[in-house]
């Protein structure tokens, strides 16, 4: 994934940078009143590690934003001199609800969270349109809602014979393709708006092969997978459990492709993994995706600098003329500030892939 959305959360001055990330699942009625006893007792600690009441303020406007989404969620929220650095919605909630204040902010798991998210469009379509939805990575709410409705004229094929059925039956088929290619030129505007990898389409069978040639002739870029379901009303909840394991099975295949990378440029000496020489390349520059295991509890604890985010120390004389002005903090956050800095991609290097420190990074050139 592109680190690119992290940059913002780095414009602060490094210091009482607080990160929040809260479980706002809403699966029993009960849902907004334990989010907001959870962001209570997060609050009261964060007041005691010193989180001036401006920024608290701030944090409270953003939590739970998202009501009227219904299961498992959550949120990270970033803010730092009262005001809001980053809010992101994670698919899962966070392992436990916590808030924490350190001199740089701390999106590991907003990270790897997203890291599993793809941005896409759902098209639910039938023979006189389709209603088409865009989705931003991360996002619980699409970014745009477009609908197509064309020509209803002759869409159903008579059954009577005469020499007029042939003529009946063209009319019908002519109807269904312009209302197909209706539906394919707002659905690649709308997956042209959030960069979609996936395209996901239900409804009626007649009518998707239609639109899958007429998307093809738009040239969608992003791949295509049907899922049970329609435009109707009482088939919008199977079709959207239909387009979140279609998501999850195409990120799975995603991260598997990308560990059988991170092998392959290893064997060529275009990879390196362990702490020491991650975060060397990182001050080179030349790492193209950092690789972190989800296990960051063994960390150690680095220095690094506001002057130059690409450099990681082991101890503050390593930075040279920054030195003097350093900080120390866990490596993994570092890390990843360094990769957004260096413009970096980033991708959960997957359990029982061999790495030193459960870190690696897939370079640029060859060593």
């Amino acid at each position: 994934m592109d680190l690119d959305l992290l940059r913002p959360l780095y414009t602060a001055t490094p210091g009482d940078v607080v990160s929040v990330h809260l479980d706002t699942s809403r699966e029993d009625q009960d849902a907004d009143k334990r989010l907001e006893l959870t962001w209570r007792d997060l609050r009261r600690d964060l007041a005691a590690q010193g989180v001036g009441e401006e920024t608290l303020e701030a944090l409270d406007g953003q939590v739970g934003s998202a009501p009227h989404i219904v299961g498992p969620q959550g949120e990270s929220l970033f803010a730092a001199n009262g005001k809001i650095l980053g809010s992101f919605a994670l698919s899962e909630p966070p392992a436990a609800s916590r808030g924490v204040v350190g001199l740089v902010a701390d999106p590991l798991e907003t990270v790897l969270d997203l890291d599993h998210q793809l941005p896409y469009i759902v098209i639910a379509l039938d023979r006189e349109g389709g209603d088409i939805d865009a989705y931003p990575a991360g996002a619980f709410d699409p970014e745009s809602s477009r609908t197509y409705d064309g020509t209803t004229l002759h869409l159903s094929r008579v059954g009577a014979g005469g020499p007029s059925m042939a003529s009946y039956h063209r009319r019908a088929v002519n109807a269904w393709t312009d209302n197909a290619a209706g539906v394919a030129r707002e659905a690649a505007e709308a997956a042209t708006g959030v960069d979609a990898r996936v395209a996901v389409i239900a409804g009626d069978p007649k009518a998707i092969p239609l639109l899958r040639e007429e998307l093809a002739a738009q040239g969608l870029g992003a791949e295509i997978v049907e899922v049970p379901g329609g435009r109707r009303d009482d088939a919008a909840a199977a079709m959207r459990e239909a387009v979140e394991y279609a998501l999850a099975d195409i990120s799975r295949a995603d991260h598997e492709r990308m560990m059988t990378a991170y092998s392959d440029a290893l064997g060529r000496n275009r990879a390196v993994h362990g702490i020491p020489a991650v975060i060397d390349a990182l001050a080179r520059g030349s790492v193209d995706t950092l690789l972190l295991s989800a296990d960051r509890s063994a960390d150690p604890m680095k220095w690094a600098t506001a002057e130059d985010a690409m450099l990681i120390a082991s101890a503050p004389e390593a930075l040279g003329e920054y030195g003097e002005k350093a900080f120390e903090g866990k490596a993994g956050p570092l890390m990843l500030r360094a990769a957004a800095a260096g413009g970096a991609s980033f991708s959960e290097l997957l359990p029982g892939v061999e790495a030193d420190d459960g870190c690696a990074a897939i370079l640029r050139y060859a060593k």
